[in-house]
């Protein structure tokens, strides 16, 4: 009972803080969201025993980078470097190798591609259309907490069959499609309520479905890189729920998808 309480509380801070970010302005929405990828890089950095600072330097000139374009070197370049990049993470996933973090280069590149560029996009999103529009940022993160909670509570309740044992012990294929399923049911009545003049009903469900498949595949990755650290939690710093990186992997992970689907489909 104690745990259910603390794990509700830092969740009701953690959502109710990212919320009035997004809401309030682009300024802070950026400035909070920046704040969570030190964050989620300090937390792998340990993760994978790194003690570099070229991540978070990274991270600044990608900030650096999104505030001042640079002539002749777009986003789309560095989306097809992004995407290429995770691909490899899935790849190793499913072939179940191992994700090498021995060398200095081997753990840079995975801050690069798993965390700064992922959150790039992240951040890039509610700016697609050319202004900030939060709503499109706050109908993903409803997809993401809708996709999470129903896969626990399906896979709970009726999960029977392993999605991913050799990484994810407790995640099951039923759960899996209770996440994904009111994921699509939350994506139509999302459209009911908010008409976006470009992000049609299809649209909204395809984004939920990407959300919903390439986010559990995110949890996924990041569960292989604790159970190849040997640890249960990538930090502590939500009691109840672990680390930030735990919280997001999910989010930063299936962002560069979404983007991808806003960018060129839309």
């Amino acid at each position: 009972m104690h745990n259910l309480i603390t794990r509700s509380i830092s969740g009701f801070v953690y959502v109710t803080l990212f919320l009035f970010a997004i809401i309030y302005d682009a300024k802070s929405y950026i400035a909070l969201t920046a704040i969570f990828a030190i964050i989620c890089i300090w937390e792998f950095s340990k993760l994978t025993q790194s003690k570099n600072i070229i991540p978070y330097l990274f991270l600044g000139g990608m900030l650096y980078f999104f505030t001042y374009p640079i002539k002749g070197f777009s986003s789309e370049t560095i989306l097809g470097f992004t995407v290429a990049g995770l691909l490899i993470l899935i790849y190793f996933l499913f072939s179940l190798k191992k994700i090498k973090v021995e060398t200095t280069f081997q753990r840079l590149f995975l801050h690069l591609i798993y965390l700064v560029l992922p959150f790039y996009f992240l951040i890039s999103i509610p700016f697609i259309f050319g202004k900030y529009q939060p709503n499109i940022l706050i109908c993903i993160l409803i997809f993401i907490w809708v996709n999470d909670s129903f896969a626990y509570l399906v896979g709970k309740n009726f999960g029977k069959t392993k999605l991913f044992e050799s990484v994810s012990p407790k995640k099951t294929i039923e759960g899996f499609i209770g996440g994904l399923v009111f994921s699509l049911i939350a994506a139509f009545f999302i459209t009911q309520q908010h008409n976006h003049s470009k992000i049609t009903l299809v649209d909204w469900m395809i984004i939920a479905a990407i959300l919903s498949i390439i986010g559990t595949i995110g949890d996924l990755i990041e569960s292989k890189f604790k159970r190849q650290a040997n640890i249960k939690d990538s930090g502590n710093i939500m009691p109840g729920h672990g680390g930030l990186l735990d919280r997001l992997d999910s989010l930063f992970f299936a962002a560069p998808f979404v983007y991808l689907y806003l960018y060129f489909i839309i």
